[in-house]
């Protein structure tokens, strides 16, 4: 079964695009893409493990660490680049998203929002946050950005970013009233403000 951001995007996706999923795993989001919207593109991943599930899963990709650059594509290589739940966990935010704004027409993230009210609950104990979306200890977790819907917001205006869509769900269901403290995972698809 997929992932609820995953129908979202896809939604998103014109028939036949050209996609780069950064971070991509095990490939899932790109098969999905393939089955749904005709969609053909690369996942960037460094596991091995997720590169040998690539694999097998018949997705194209390459192995690099995409904090390095995005060099090895040409601007406007493809017509949408993802970053599934990848956000949280790159170290170099701003240049990560001028890079996809690069090498694609649009970029597509989604994320956890750190300000739902189930982490916010968890704090006020005292506690880092641990749900679904945030599934690890503060110990052991890839995530070293923890953000909230109106950070992000707030962090495109700066950059110069225009948010075309939004979607904020809690268990695969849409959020619309006060989506920052009611809505676990953010879904956004953006380009460049002209």
């Amino acid at each position: 079964m997929a992932r609820p951001d995953f129908a979202a995007i896809a939604r998103w996706i014109q028939p036949g695009a050209r996609v780069l999923d950064l971070g991509c795993g095990d490939g899932a989001l790109l098969k999905y893409l393939e089955k749904t919207r005709d969609a053909r593109g690369y996942g960037v991943e460094i596991s091995d493990i997720d590169i040998l599930a690539c694999v097998k899963n018949g997705v194209n990709v390459l192995q690099d660490n995409l904090e390095a650059d995005l060099s090895m594509f040409e601007s406007n290589s493809f017509d949408y680049v993802i970053l599934s739940q990848t956000l949280q966990a790159v170290k170099h935010t701003e240049r990560i998203v001028r890079e996809i704004l690069r090498v694609g027409k649009e970029g597509i993230a989604t994320f956890p929002n750190f300000g739902y009210w189930r982490n916010r609950f968890q704090i006020l104990r005292g506690q880092m946050p641990v749900s679904k979306n945030l599934p690890y200890q503060w110990f052991e977790t890839p995530n070293i950005h923890l953000f909230t819907i109106r950070d992000f917001e707030a962090f495109c205006q700066q950059q110069d970013v225009r948010i075309l869509e939004r979607v904020v769900m809690t268990e695969g269901v849409s959020i619309n009233f006060f989506p920052n403290l009611f809505g676990s995972l953010a879904v956004y698809r953006f380009d460049r403000k002209t």
